[in-house]
């Protein structure tokens, strides 16, 4: 049993730390993905939504913190108590959006791992089995440093993830997972190649013979049957390729002008997914970025989800003169974490991507 506890302390506590300092790294994306779950659709506890992002991080921090509390051994009758309770309901979360095909993605580690429901509900139970074993044989976790020490390193601990989780909120991830990565190409990540693989279907036919209904499955080939054609059923078996860019455009009122931007040298992208909310501390900064843009080459324009009306309002305000088009909101919140951030493309490849709070830092 002493060895079973042993194990399953390192595997948690380890599993525990990165997986929450993946999150840390984008605490602003989690919270997007809490939003998702607090949604009618899902929990439908809609009134938790605009509190999404101090739960995000709150969460986080308190996952990091039990990695390392479990790993050295601090207050180990709190932490795993803790733990146990964290893992009854992120089991229960998953086990609930896997079933009822809520959520596509629980975002247990952010955007560098991707796990389908069913795979986060698999993980969750395996997570759960062993802090169990850690549970049942919690006698067996003792302190590995003396008291003062211990006290230190949980401190620091919980200071440094503090200090991180501002720091990225501040400015951008340290660490970005997704396909707008600076030195990625949007145009080539919204294609898909010749040779990728096509997804597997599977058809099941329903048909109407001698007055008794008939159901064939096929791959997609009509079936050689005579009889009335009732309908027909559609399952993915396998997914096929899924280029890392779907959702994103830049379209006016009348075109879509995609193409034609993102072959540009010299382009400033100012991302806003919503101009309701955007932050007055960096819209007041675009007029500044504007001047600094054209002096040098370069042609600036806006990308927003917000209609005319707000765009007009926005820019007269603040004395901006380059148009906004349209974008899906979704995407413009995983192009940059900040609103409004700022993207330098050259033909479509992000050379510079920055916060709001770090404008003065594009490099022209």
């Amino acid at each position: 049993m002493k060895i079973l506890v042993l194990i399953s302390r390192i595997f948690v506590g380890v599993l525990f730390i990165i997986s929450g300092l993946i999150k840390l790294n984008d605490p602003l994306g989690f919270s997007y993905k809490l939003q998702e779950y607090f949604s009618v659709d899902v929990l439908n506890m809609p009134f938790l939504e605009p509190y999404a992002l101090g739960i995000s991080v709150f969460v986080v921090v308190f996952e990091v913190i039990l990695g390392v509390f479990l790993l050295i051994g601090y207050k180990p009758k709190f932490t795993i108590w803790s733990l146990l309770a964290m893992i009854v309901f992120f089991t229960f979360l998953t086990f609930y959006s896997a079933y009822f095909d809520k959520v596509k993605d629980c975002g247990c580690f952010g955007d560098a791992l991707k796990l389908t429901p069913w795979e986060s509900f698999t993980k969750d139970l395996v997570l759960l089995l062993l802090i169990l074993v850690l549970f049942f044989g919690r006698k067996y976790v003792k302190p590995i440093f003396k008291t003062l020490t211990l006290s230190v390193v949980a401190l620091l601990s919980f200071i440094f993830c503090l200090w991180f989780g501002y720091h990225v909120l501040m400015h951008l991830p340290t660490i970005d997972f997704r396909a707008y990565k600076i030195g990625n190409n949007i145009k080539e990540g919204m294609d898909t190649p010749e040779d990728a693989p096509k997804p597997v279907l599977e058809y099941t036919w329903t048909f109407r013979v001698n007055g008794k209904e008939q159901v064939i499955v096929t791959d997609g080939s009509y079936p050689s049957i005579e009889g009335e054609f009732v309908g027909v059923d559609t399952k993915v078996i396998k997914e096929g390729y899924m280029p890392p860019i779907v959702d994103f455009s830049i379209e006016s009122e009348d075109e879509d002008l995609t193409d034609t931007f993102l072959n540009e040298e010299h382009l400033i992208l100012v991302i806003s997914y919503s101009l309701e909310t955007i932050e007055s501390g960096g819209v007041v900064k675009l007029k500044a970025l504007q001047e600094r843009a054209l002096n040098n080459g370069y042609n600036i324009i806006g990308l927003t989800a917000s209609g005319p009306e707000t765009k007009k309002i926005i820019s007269d305000a603040y004395d901006i003169d380059f148009e906004w088009y349209l974008c899906d909101e979704k995407a413009l919140k995983t192009v940059v974490r900040s609103n409004p951030g700022v993207l330098k493309l050259h033909k479509g490849t992000i050379k510079q991507k920055v916060h709001w709070n770090d404008i003065e830092d594009l490099d022209f």
